[in-house]
């Protein structure tokens, strides 16, 4: 019995020690490594590769060792790099797990984008051009640019998929980027002949004819694109809201659209 009480003692005496004296805590409560970091030192990086507007969403370790993660807000869109512990080096580009090859810089930029959801409610869709079955349950917004080769991409994998989901129709919105000179009037030439046909057209470089006739579509669209911090083309956005920049595989695309 004396055995048990001594050890019961001691126990007691540990842990008593730890509550008055963080000396024997097994947590100093300092922060080590990359959460060492502070946002002053991050900002002193952001100023040196000439983004000093861009807001930090965290700073964590990255998978590889020494590394850290930094992600920042740049035009409404999250953007990653790396640096190592001692901050000489930078690191930009994507991050591949060998293994398994996947795109951990991709995947970090996808969690961020999927904690904020566009409310699809506010979006008018009545000048939209509708690629699929008015009538389908699923609709996804996409915001595209004529002279887009990427958006040409994903016009053909949207046309696959409506040929055998139909219960999946694309809205399509004009964003006529600035540096694509022509753009601003192709986008006003098909909104007004609600031409999917003329789009096409554009997307397989055939000559289309220009329009005088008036219309706010195109410049509601580029307003309402910037306010929901979409900066480039194509942008898809999801039956749940979530945003997607960017061509991609039919597969993968409909993973998405199915909420997986």
């Amino acid at each position: 019995m004396r055995k048990y009480i001594s050890v019961s003692l001691i126990l007691f005496l540990l842990i008593l020690c730890c509550m008055v004296n963080p000396v024997f805590a097994a947590d100093s409560g300092k922060k080590k490594g990359c959460d060492a970091i502070s946002p002053p030192e991050i900002q002193d990086i952001l100023k040196n590769i000439k983004a000093n507007n861009a807001k930090v969403l965290y700073i964590k370790k990255s998978p590889l060792a020494g590394i850290c993660e930094v992600a920042v807000e740049i035009g409404g869109q999250p953007n990653i790099f790396y640096f190592d512990i001692a901050k000489t080096h930078l690191f930009f580009g994507n991050l591949v797990e060998m293994k398994t090859m996947t795109n951990r810089t991709a995947q970090s930029v996808a969690e961020i984008q999927d904690k904020k959801r566009i409310d699809i409610s506010k979006i008018s869709l009545t000048a939209a051009l509708v690629l699929g079955d008015l009538k389908a349950e699923k609709k996804v917004i996409i915001f595209t640019d004529p002279d887009c080769p990427y958006c040409s991409s994903l016009h053909n994998v949207m046309k696959q998929i409506i040929a055998t989901r139909k219960d999946i129709a694309f809205y399509i919105k004009m964003y006529p980027l600035e540096f694509h000179k022509d753009a601003y009037w192709k986008s006003k030439s098909i909104v007004c002949n609600n031409s999917l046909q003329l789009l096409q057209d554009c997307f397989d470089k055939k000559e289309i004819a220009k329009t005088d006739c008036k219309t706010e579509e195109v410049d509601n669209n580029i307003k309402l694109a910037k306010s929901l911090g979409i900066t480039g083309t194509p942008a898809i956005i999801l039956p749940d809201g979530r945003l997607r920049i960017g061509a991609m595989p039919e597969a993968e695309l409909i993973k998405l659209i199915d909420g997986k």
